[in-house]
């Protein structure tokens, strides 16, 4: 079942030197490619990353976290703020259908919003294949503003342009220590309500 596998989920930050199969890094990023999108805008890029050198540079553009460098893989993921424009819906006249009619930060949000559905796609085929996975949100990029040098050096070596942010990264392997998922969440009533808050489901 789905839900059990989202139970089984953890983060892991330590990973053995046994590779994944290319097989396998295709079908996760296949549960990316295929995840749902606002009019099929598809505001995303995937890229995926083996070499040492390149997994050195995003280490430090996400401060130094050492699970970036030591990951056998990596899926960068890159909000792309050029699908509205591709996308050819110029024609819808709605700012609550279009977020083109919403101005730079309009935009920004949405298709920030968009990649998110497929990082949690992407690290769910990952665990069914007993690849561990962690999510970087810790790095330089136009929208934290920190290490603006480590980030343009990072989007040119990924061949991204100004309108292409690099908003996630992935960390994929296998876990060099199989430990029980300890996974601590708030309590089911604290966070679901029936109708408005307060009411339990």
């Amino acid at each position: 079942m789905l839900l059990d596998l989202i139970k089984s989920r953890k983060s892991v930050r330590k990973y053995s030197s046994k590779h994944i199969p290319d097989e396998d890094l295709r079908k996760v990023l296949e549960a990316g490619h295929l995840a749902p999108s606002w009019m099929n805008v598809q505001s995303w890029k995937f890229i995926l990353v083996k070499s040492q050198e390149t997994k050195d540079l995003l280490a430090e553009l996400s401060v130094g976290q050492a699970h970036v460098k030591n990951a056998d893989a990596l899926i960068v993921c890159v909000a792309d703020k050029n699908a509205w424009e591709e996308a050819k819906i110029t024609h819808i006249k709605s700012p609550a259908l279009n977020p083109a009619l919403q101005g730079d930060n309009g935009i920004l949000i949405r298709t920030m919003e968009q990649v998110i559905y497929p990082i949690s796609y992407m690290m769910l085929e990952a665990e069914s294949l007993n690849i561990k996975s962690c999510i970087i949100g810790a790095l330089g990029n136009e929208i934290t503003g920190l290490l603006p040098d480590v980030s343009i050096k990072a989007k040119e070596k990924l061949g991204l342009n100004d309108d292409q942010i690099i908003s996630t990264i992935i960390t994929l392997g296998y876990e060099e220590e199989n430990t029980p998922t300890n996974k601590v969440r708030k309590d089911f009533n604290d966070v679901v309500f029936l109708e408005k808050i307060g009411n339990k489901f």
